[in-house]
């Protein structure tokens, strides 16, 4: 008589199979998340010691340059392009050549010697930026409030040439260099910096932080309804995959998760750091223009906001 399974067997053990999987999964999922969450928390590190590299070679000085240069897109396909310093690549888009805030990551790759760290581990970048520009949306800001940024490629006399940092852009004025946040993730298809506010227009404007809770919430809180800018007290944890964390670089390189409730509680409130306006329902553009400085009155270390 031959032996064989009988069929409650089989399916006692499918059972149990489906059972230890059930178990397992999960684990899995938690493991390789954990593993991405390093990873990033490593690549921002990276950043951080790339900028201290960069402000030893150049007087203390945050990198903000604008400029064009030749076969310098962060996408290797896009360097085959012609170079054309006053069309295409340069003065027009896509600006695949030019090296500016929306390609910080150009600043930094003397010292990085790899573009690869500068991709999410666990955030899709934009094909469409990344095939037409080499921009890399979805993923790594830098706060440019610290840094500044210029916009002088072609016209150093043009309105917002020079977008000075409130700081003056040096690391020595940062007041709490191991508060002070200098990158973070952010999800975006617009822009990859932390958009900052400006004085008036002028050939040279103050950048200031957009260091306004209500700002960031519809960023990081799921909403209500399908319509206007409603939402909840509950973070949306499909916008930042580390289980309501998001992570931060302060400007002295350390960096590590921070619950995205305390990032919000370390934002002041549009009552306690007032501007003239801003975008409704998240930062949907780089730069939004107050008619005066913004006023604070108690310190928001995490903004380099000091009283």
């Amino acid at each position: 008589m031959k032996k064989a399974f009988t069929l409650i067997e089989l399916l006692v053990v499918i059972a149990i199979i489906a059972i230890l999987a059930a178990i397992l999964f999960p684990v899995f999922a938690q493991a390789k998340s954990a593993a991405k969450k390093a990873t990033s928390i490593s690549n921002m590190k990276q950043f951080g010691s790339a900028v201290i590299l960069y402000m030893g070679d150049n007087d203390d000085t945050y990198p903000r340059n604008d400029d064009c240069v030749d076969k310098s897109s962060l996408n290797p396909a896009l360097n085959t392009r012609p170079f054309n310093p006053t069309g295409v690549g340069c003065s027009s888009g896509p600006f695949y050549y030019r090296v500016n805030h929306y390609g910080w990551q150009k600043w930094l790759m003397p010292y990085t010697k790899s573009v690869e760290v500068f991709f999410h581990p666990a955030m899709q970048k934009v094909k469409s930026n990344w095939d037409d520009a080499g921009e890399i949306m979805n993923g790594y800001a830098l706060n440019l409030s610290i840094t500044g940024a210029l916009n002088t490629y072609g016209d150093v006399n043009r309105n917002g040439a020079f977008r000075d940092s409130f700081l003056g852009g040096t690391q020595s004025a940062i007041p709490d260099p191991s508060q002070a946040m200098l990158f973070t993730e952010l999800r975006s298809t617009l822009i990859n910096f932390m958009p900052i506010f400006t004085t008036p227009n002028a050939n040279r404007q103050t950048a200031y932080p957009p260091a306004v809770r209500e700002l960031w919430i519809p960023m990081f809180m799921k909403r209500i309804g399908t319509s206007g800018c409603n939402y909840s007290s509950e973070v949306d944890t499909t916008n930042y995959p580390f289980g309501g964390n998001i992570i931060v670089s302060r400007t002295d390189t350390s960096t590590k998760a921070m619950p995205i409730k305390q990032f919000l509680a370390n934002t002041p409130s549009a009552a306690e750091y007032p501007v003239s306006g801003m975008w409704p329902c998240g930062p949907t553009g780089g730069s939004w223009t107050i008619g005066a400085a913004p006023t604070w009155n108690k310190s928001w270390p995490m903004w380099a906001l000091e009283r």
